[in-house]
């Protein structure tokens, strides 16, 4: 990547043939040149350009393998929303928070919640350890709903 402010926002993407290669990749993250080749119309090398060029851009942020939490030993996924305990209190939680794999995603939200954590954990009594894990770090109250099924998650991001 560049040593570009990593803060600032990409730019949209607006180029049909480059949507075309963020759409095929975000389906598909293995995809080859010679396929993306293929759905462009362009040649190999002209496509590596493009993708290369998405990279440098921050359109394209990364890759990375999409793992079974079950598989892994984490089948126990929750929504956790805190609220920090003294409103006055720095706005901090996210990296108050960091340290703790469990959580898989903190996002701020509008609401009577400050942020909602995506967390994955072991069992219950995990649940219930990362909690107070949770409480503890960052001094804040929690609200937790537990995810009984998943119909479909990561879903690809497709330009609009």
């Amino acid at each position: 990547m560049t040593g570009a402010d990593e803060t600032a926002s990409p730019e949209r993407v607006d180029d049909p043939i480059d949507a075309t290669i963020v759409r095929e990749m975000s389906a598909n993250a293995r995809a080859t040149l010679a396929e993306l080749s293929a759905a462009t119309g362009l040649s190999v090398s002209a496509v590596q350009t493009r993708l290369r060029r998405l990279e440098a851009r921050r359109v394209i942020t990364g890759y990375r393998a999409t793992v079974d939490a079950e598989a892994v030993g984490k089948p126990l996924s929750a929504f956790i929303e805190i609220t920090p305990l003294d409103p006055a209190q720095p706005d901090n939680a996210p990296e108050l928070l960091e340290h703790l794999s469990e959580i898989e995603a903190c996002h701020s939200i509008a609401g009577d919640a400050s942020y909602i954590l995506f967390v994955r954990v072991a069992s219950p009594r995990h649940l219930e350890t990362l909690i107070r894990d949770i409480r503890l770090a960052a001094s804040v109250n929690t609200r937790t709903t537990v995810v009984l099924q998943t119909f479909y998650e990561n879903r690809p991001v497709l330009p609009a």
